[in-house]
Protein backbone atom coordinates (compact mmCIF):
# COMPACT_ATOMS: atom_id res chain seq x y z
CA UNK A 1 0.00 0.00 0.00
CA UNK A 2 3.03 2.41 1.18
CA UNK A 3 4.65 1.48 -1.82
CA UNK A 4 1.63 2.24 -4.49
CA UNK A 5 1.12 5.84 -2.37
CA UNK A 6 4.64 6.94 -3.05
CA UNK A 7 4.69 5.55 -6.66
CA UNK A 8 1.76 7.70 -7.95
CA UNK A 9 3.09 11.55 -5.62
CA UNK A 10 5.11 13.43 -8.16
CA UNK A 11 8.07 15.31 -6.90
CA UNK A 12 11.04 14.67 -4.87
CA UNK A 13 10.87 13.13 -1.48
CA UNK A 14 10.32 16.79 0.09
CA UNK A 15 7.22 17.26 -1.46
CA UNK A 16 5.86 13.71 -0.92
CA UNK A 17 6.13 14.64 2.93
CA UNK A 18 4.56 18.02 2.33
CA UNK A 19 1.29 16.71 0.67
CA UNK A 20 0.91 13.73 3.27
CA UNK A 21 1.30 16.36 5.94
CA UNK A 22 -1.59 18.47 4.37
CA UNK A 23 -3.52 15.12 3.26
CA UNK A 24 -3.47 14.03 7.45
CA UNK A 25 -3.81 17.40 8.65
CA UNK A 26 -7.08 18.01 6.51
CA UNK A 27 -7.76 14.60 7.83
CA UNK A 28 -7.29 15.61 11.48
CA UNK A 29 -9.99 18.76 10.47
CA UNK A 30 -12.33 16.51 9.68
CA UNK A 31 -12.21 14.72 12.07
CA UNK A 32 -12.36 17.27 15.00
CA UNK A 33 -14.75 19.58 13.47
CA UNK A 34 -17.12 16.94 11.70
CA UNK A 35 -16.89 13.78 12.36
CA UNK A 36 -16.52 13.93 16.32
CA UNK A 37 -18.97 16.62 17.16
CA UNK A 38 -22.10 14.85 15.05
CA UNK A 39 -20.62 11.25 16.74
CA UNK A 40 -20.82 12.81 20.48
CA UNK A 41 -24.53 13.71 19.89
CA UNK A 42 -25.22 10.11 18.99
CA UNK A 43 -23.05 8.32 21.23
CA UNK A 44 -23.06 10.86 24.77
CA UNK A 45 -20.74 8.79 27.28
CA UNK A 46 -22.38 10.73 30.29
CA UNK A 47 -25.58 8.89 30.10
CA UNK A 48 -25.00 5.52 32.11
CA UNK A 49 -28.04 3.06 32.59
CA UNK A 50 -25.72 0.79 34.58
CA UNK A 51 -27.59 1.14 38.30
Amino acid sequence: MYAGLWSILPGPWWVWTLILLVALVAALYGLFFYVFPWVSQIVNPQDVTVQ
